[in-house]
């Protein structure tokens, strides 16, 4: 892409790499996809040409499916040589799931943040049967849906370890203001928030590639949700700070490789997308909260459309977290009703 590319939002390849398959986006560097099993049902994945090997960005699910696949991408796009290293952008489990795969099988190095390897390894460790008294808390207070919160209650909960290898000890840290040398570029390491704590993304010094992970995708907003394990969070706060941090960075010709979705150039436009997305999505909550709303209540005006079963959980975590930022800065009041739910309302 040349200096000049036309402004807003363009999406150079419209047709994603089939299963197994790789499309170099530019030289030395493919962009290949593996799936999931939900409704976003695929992740992103890149692999870096280091000349006697490879730089894998993020994993995608441990699963008997996807080690097929990337034997098949090892065999094929990646013509043999050895993936070397893998660079997980951040903790979840679609990016990390088989990196400690990679380090057992093939004596990859392992390079993220700290935050990342923590949590990752934490939760690999935390199998649970059934919902923890911190979580069933949690959702009541969040004013989950009775019939909802008895079917979850009763049901094995997702565990992290169920699509994560188990991860060996040992890593290589990066952080904010660092540089790292991939793919015959180096690139500049910009620590993102909010979707994921400590959230790696790298900016190449040499041409006008960005690998962004989740911080920033072409046509979705990441999802941004609060947890049992930190209810006062305030990952909204970290977003918009994140993202009007990163805005400086951003140039149209760059050409954007994301988590999930297409690659895209017009970078500019995209960061005011995403600031000005949540804006408008605590306006509209805050004249929601007229009269006190929980968390559960609060879909109508966050999302603007139906959520299904099967995105339930997420928009309750992004709504708690929409909620609670607007507790802490002030404009909103809140108190526990009688069913333990916090509910919420605008003040003055």
């Amino acid at each position: 892409m040349a200096d000049g590319a036309p402004v807003g939002l363009r999406y150079p390849w419209e047709t994603p790499p089939e299963q197994g398959r790789a499309i170099e986006v530019a030289p030395g560097v493919l962009w290949m996809r593996l799936p999931l099993p939900m409704k976003l049902d695929h992740v992103n994945i890149y692999a870096l040409d280091d000349g006697d090997g490879w730089t894998v960005i993020d994993t995608g699910f441990a699963s008997n499916k996807t080690r097929g696949i990337w034997r098949d991408l090892m065999g094929g796009p990646l013509a043999g040589k050895p993936v070397t290293r893998v660079v997980v952008t951040h903790h979840h489990p679609d990016h990390v799931g088989l990196a400690g795969w990679f380090q057992t099988e093939f004596g990859a190095e392992l390079i993220t943040t700290r935050t990342a390897w923590l949590f990752a390894r934490m939760l690999t460790l935390d199998v649970q049967d059934t919902p923890v008294t911190e979580t069933l808390e949690f959702w009541r207070s969040a004013g989950m849906d009775a019939e909802v919160f008895e079917q979850r209650a009763a049901e094995r909960p997702f565990n992290f370890g169920d699509v994560v290898a188990p991860m060996p000890l040992g890593f290589t840290r990066i952080q904010q203001g660092q540089s790292i040398k991939m793919g015959g570029r180096t690139w500049d390491i910009h620590m993102g928030n909010g979707h994921a704590p400590e959230h790696a993304t790298f900016w190449s010094r040499d041409d006008n590639l960005v690998i962004s992970g989740d911080q920033i995708l072409s046509s979705i907003s990441p999802n941004i949700g609060v947890y049992a394990t930190e209810p006062m969070a305030d990952p909204i706060g970290e977003w918009l700070e994140a993202c009007e941090r990163l805005k400086l960075l951003a140039r149209d010709d760059q050409l954007v490789l994301g988590g999930h979705k297409l690659p895209f150039t017009g970078l500019p436009t995209r960061m005011r997308q995403l600031i000005d997305n949540h804006h408008g999505a605590l306006a509209r909550l805050s004249a929601y909260l007229d009269t006190p709303k929980s968390a559960a209540e609060c879909f109508a005006p966050l999302f603007k459309r139906k959520i299904g079963a099967g995105e339930y959980g997420l928009a309750l975590v992004e709504a708690v977290a929409h909620l609670s930022h607007l507790y802490q800065d002030g404009a909103a009041t809140r108190h526990r009703r009688d069913d333990g739910a916090w509910v919420y309302q605008r003040k003055g």
